[in-house]
């Protein structure tokens, strides 16, 4: 059964933010056009610079063929642009291209755990489509202790698409089920 479906539920989802939302929604129904929307999550991530707040907002919109993801950002003050002002970005991302789907939960008491429970302390979803990359290295070395020798780098090269994070303490338990839930759908609707 889906919970959160209708445009309706999206538009008051991403109002309850209250962060630029005609912006926010406008750019996710252009995205979306007139494909159906089957499920969506919304993540209102405000960062904190010494005396400045900055706010980032993630729609995540699924369709019956794409994978839609928005980005709202603000930006600092800039001399050259008068008042406020913000970016918005959407990308569509068609199923089939959706490689991996991974849905991490870390649970308090696990001893204590059973399917359904609420001790669902923080989850996170990492989707991989094969647009972005990441390169982790690290000095390499071998097993002698005292070798002095110099043996480059070693590292790995891993899928940077997107990564979101939900958590009870900061955004409730509801939300962190909400972002499993659609996570969830993510998976079988990228598995087909």
């Amino acid at each position: 059964m889906r919970v959160h479906s209708t445009k309706a539920d999206l538009r008051a989802e991403i109002a309850a933010c209250g962060y630029f939302p005609e912006l926010v929604e406008d750019a996710i129904s252009l995205a979306v056009a007139d494909e159906e929307l089957l499920d969506f999550v919304v993540h209102h991530e405000p960062t904190f610079n010494r005396d400045e707040i900055h706010r980032h907002i993630t729609v995540l919109a699924l369709t019956p063929t794409r994978l839609v993801v928005g980005h709202t950002d603000d930006h600092p003050a800039d001399p050259n642009i008068p008042g406020n002002y913000a970016s918005s970005s959407t990308e569509s991302v068609a199923l089939r291209q959706v490689n991996t789907v991974v849905v991490t939960r870390v649970v308090t008491k696990p001893e204590d755990f059973h399917a359904g429970s609420p001790d669902i302390h923080e989850t996170w979803l990492s989707v991989g489509w094969g647009a972005m990359r990441r390169l982790d290295l690290e000095p390499a070395s071998c097993s002698d202790p005292q070798c002095e020798a110099d043996h480059g780098f070693t590292g790995a090269l891993v899928g940077d698409d997107l990564t979101v994070r939900m958590s009870a303490a900061a955004e409730g338990p509801d939300r962190v089920a909400r972002l499993v839930s659609f996570a969830t759908a993510l998976q079988r609707a990228a598995a087909l």
